[in-house]
């Protein structure tokens, strides 16, 4: 079985309400593993006191999963939590760290089996951007190694709030499709295929799921 791998483009716990209600559903999930491990540096508190109201709408209960170090995200008692879990949420906006922290890790092996088992992966802004190989290097508009969840695509989350320098300095730079996101918008791969949330743009065609 295979599940949902949901990109989203921005506003964590706070634009995708009905989105997510609905692929938690799919998903059989009344748990929610929050990872807020891009914001390690920033304040991972606010995101998870943000994701407890976010459960309390959606009828859901989530365990905050504190892996903010390498070290963390090899611990094997953290990586069980995560693969016992039929969703995972990852938030934060430094997608350099999560791939850091996470690549290669025992977390991450357990995340692709929430996928493989038919669970849901969800990624918002940033942490979405980290999931995919090529990753959107939010440094300067480039493209970098990523974490491959999802391979041979890329995107660019909260794509709203670009110049139109920078989105002219990305087109050219890229050499694989790719996926402007603007915050409430979503790319969805499941074993269906691909699904278009909300008003993404689509550059090049997307990879065979």
């Amino acid at each position: 079985m295979t599940g949902t791998i949901a990109l989203q483009g921005g506003g964590p716990f706070s634009a995708n309400d009905d989105l997510d209600r609905r692929l938690l559903h799919e998903a059989g999930a009344e748990r929610v593993v929050v990872l807020p491990t891009a914001d390690a540096f920033e304040q991972p508190a606010t995101l998870i006191a943000a994701s407890m109201s976010w459960a309390e709408r959606l009828g859901v209960d989530v365990e905050a999963l504190m892996v903010l170090q390498r070290h963390d995200a090899e611990d094997l008692g953290a990586a069980d939590v995560v693969r016992g879990a039929r969703a995972v949420y990852l938030v934060g906006d430094s997608s350099m760290h999560l791939r850091s922290t996470l690549k290669d890790t025992a977390v991450f092996a357990a995340i692709g089996e929430v996928v493989a088992g038919g669970g849901l992966v969800a990624a918002v802004g940033e942490s979405a951007a980290a999931l995919c190989d090529p990753m959107f290097d939010q440094r300067g508009g480039a493209f970098t190694l990523g974490l491959g969840l999802v391979g041979g695509l890329s995107i660019v989350p909260e794509a709203e709030s670009w110049s139109v320098e920078r989105r002219k300095r990305t087109l050219s730079l890229a050499d694989t499709p790719f996926v402007e996101l603007p915050t409430g918008a979503a790319l969805l791969r499941s074993s269906g295929g691909w699904e278009l949330v909300g008003a993404p743009t689509v550059h090049g065609a997307l990879p065979a799921v």
